[in-house]
């Protein structure tokens, strides 16, 4: 399913990045956000989507889509195939939110909710004319360069929205995965705040500070991640044997007081004076906008050099870069056309 025109509703970090991502394959998009500073901040981000996509994508692109700031939900969301929510996590906003998109949005069209860890079924709630289209669409940051984004229907969701929504996402170059049961917090959030939690005991106990941690994880499992999720790194582990022969000689280790996964820490002025003043430390030299396009470069590089493996055909993220920039190339051949 191609769409022509979007809309997004907030334009925070996440907001901004759908913005971006969806102009960027050559779809008119029309924003609501109440922030007075909402343009320059979107143009900000702009400016991030569009330098790193000249390095990923040399190939071309179709026309960029046109950029319409709405004064209402009802504006915005008018004439709209696709629509994608990003305001704060409360769901007494995304109550009303929702029910304002769904009284005005036209009756084909799929919302996507970007939050990361209400229910959709919770959400739906408010929704009394079409809560069928509701589908969590939820991404990661930065949203224009990230591709994966988990989707999750509620109890009222039908199962074409669900199609749908995979085959939008799909469209601008994202990998949707399907939550198989709704659940708060979805999948990978789940794992981030498991590794979070364990991150603040380590760094409130003294036992490393916050740069050493980071190093631990961007020079050792974090390069694996990038090419390898957690199963197929162990299945590797196993040797010849395999994952039964990784489950047998790790899974006592399970019952040794290793982590503090459910315990958490007092999340009191201390601790958060610890942790700010250690990140202030490690990367106040630099800008948020001079750590994106470094977050972003890498990005970059690594997906492009993924996309070089397995015989040029790609790796992973690569080979989704691979198949995305050979039919954006398509696309802006035909523009040219």
């Amino acid at each position: 399913m191609t769409i022509q025109k979007a809309a997004a509703i907030g334009g925070g970090v996440i907001g901004a990045g759908w913005v971006a991502r969806l102009l960027l394959n050559g779809i008119d998009v029309s924003i609501f956000d109440p922030d007075p500073e909402a343009a320059r901040k979107v143009d900000e981000v702009m400016q991030g989507a569009r330098r790193a996509y000249a390095q990923m994508l040399p190939g071309g692109l179709p026309r960029e889509g046109r950029l319409t700031f709405a004064r209402s939900i009802a504006e915005a969301v008018a004439d709209a195939g696709f629509i994608q929510e990003s305001v704060p996590e409360r769901l007494d906003l995304k109550h009303k939110v929702l029910a304002e998109i769904d009284a005005h949005a036209r009756a084909g069209a799929v919302i996507g909710s970007s939050t990361s860890g209400i229910k959709p079924s919770d959400m739906q709630s408010a929704m009394t004319k079409h809560p069928e289209r509701l589908v969590v669409g939820h991404p990661f940051n930065p949203v224009y360069l990230l591709p994966l984004v988990e989707v999750v229907a509620g109890d009222g969701t039908a199962p074409d929205a669900v199609e749908k929504a995979k085959e939008i996402y799909a469209s601008i170059g994202m990998k949707p995965v399907v939550v198989r049961k709704e659940i708060e917090a979805f999948v990978g959030d789940r794992l981030l705040e498991a590794m979070w939690r364990e991150a603040l005991w380590l760094i409130k106990d003294g036992i490393c500070t916050v740069e050493e941690l980071d190093d631990i994880m961007r020079y050792s499992f974090g390069l694996r991640w990038a090419q390898m999720g957690m199963f197929q790194v162990y299945r590797i582990a196993g040797g010849e044997a395999g994952m039964r022969h990784f489950m047998a000689q790790f899974g006592p280790c399970l019952k040794w007081p290793w982590t503090k996964l459910m315990d958490v820490p007092e999340f009191n002025d201390e601790l958060v004076d610890l942790i700010a003043g250690q990140s202030d430390e490690q990367s106040s030299k630099w800008s948020i906008r001079e750590l994106e396009q470094i977050r972003d470069d890498n990005l970059v590089a690594m997906m492009q050099a993924l996309g070089r493996q397995n015989g040029g055909k790609g790796w992973g993220a690569g080979e989704l870069l691979n198949d995305y920039a050979a039919r954006l190339s398509r696309q802006a051949s035909e523009q040219k056309a």
